[in-house]
């Protein structure tokens, strides 16, 4: 049984919370101006890794008649009957409170912004089936530790916050794009939306934009926060990875799209790494 709540959420693979990680880490360290210190970072370590499982619980339940028609997502513990709908949720409940519970050692701030963070995490897994573009959805989802670490830093949401949080969105839409890529086909046969179909053939054009507008954004919103040059290498390594990802998704074939996709938390850790080194050295 403890396979399957592993299995559930998606315990093997990392990937999906490091790409939440590495953009809520970055905003820490830029709104701390350096490094924030251990309570700061554990707390939204281990929130970013429970608030991504309880969201995986509240999607399986969601996507269960979707999933089993999707290859890749068939025998997920929900999808196929081994694990039941109401002890998934149950269990995405506990993941969801041990999360509030974190954010309760911070500030009044973080506190109030938790719940539309947790009002996003609800509403994105019914959103493909109303909006043509889900990914820009997942995009806020997936984006909203930027605010929070900014609230429970500084006790107040900048604009600053909300410009890395547009750019990380472009980010989001990129490497989601790519991973919709790999269930085109059987989205299409169960009419699921998704940005891989609403694009068609644009698609892999506009997910390097979305890597250059992100990057773009991102770069001169720093530009004034004595961030080195370091940061800038940093970015243009990001930017390389980019193009591979671009070279991987070409032929736009299941193995090289899922590939892509799952190698974006390297990019976003690049992009962490030269902020952290810039405060690092310049301290």
């Amino acid at each position: 049984m403890c396979a399957l709540y592993l299995q559930l959420i998606r315990w093997d693979r990392p990937a999906g919370w490091l790409l939440l990680l590495w953009p809520t880490l970055s905003a820490l360290w830029v709104a701390a101006h350096g490094f924030p210190g251990w309570h700061l970072v554990t707390v939204f370590t281990l929130g970013t890794f429970l608030m991504r499982s309880a969201g995986c619980c509240i999607n399986d339940v969601a996507d269960r008649d979707f999933d089993r028609h999707v290859k890749r997502t068939a025998q997920r513990p929900v999808t196929s009957g081994k694990l039941g709908s109401r002890q998934a949720l149950a269990f995405g409940a506990v993941l969801a409170l041990l999360a509030f519970a974190l954010v309760l050692t911070t500030n009044i701030t973080t506190i109030i912004w938790s719940f539309a963070a947790l009002a996003i995490t609800l509403i994105y897994p019914f959103a493909k089936r109303f909006v043509s573009m889900p990914q820009a959805v997942l995009g806020v989802a997936f984006s909203f530790g930027i605010p929070m670490a900014f609230a429970a830093t500084q006790s107040r949401v900048p604009l600053l916050a909300w410009v890395l949080l547009l750019g990380n969105l472009f980010w989001v839409i990129a490497y989601d794009t790519e991973y919709a890529m790999v269930d085109r086909d059987d989205d299409l046969a169960i009419g699921i939306k998704t940005s891989a179909i609403t694009l068609g053939r644009l698609d892999v054009p506009v997910i390097m934009a979305c890597y250059l507008i992100y990057v773009s954004i991102w770069t001169l919103a720093l530009m004034n926060q004595g961030l080195s040059a370091i940061y800038l290498i940093a970015n243009g390594l990001a930017l390389l990875q980019a193009l591979w990802h671009g070279w991987l998704i070409r032929k736009r074939d299941r193995e090289g799209c899922f590939k892509a996709f799952r190698l974006n938390h390297w990019l976003g850790f690049t992009v962490f790494a030269g902020i952290a080194l810039s405060y690092l050295l310049a301290g």
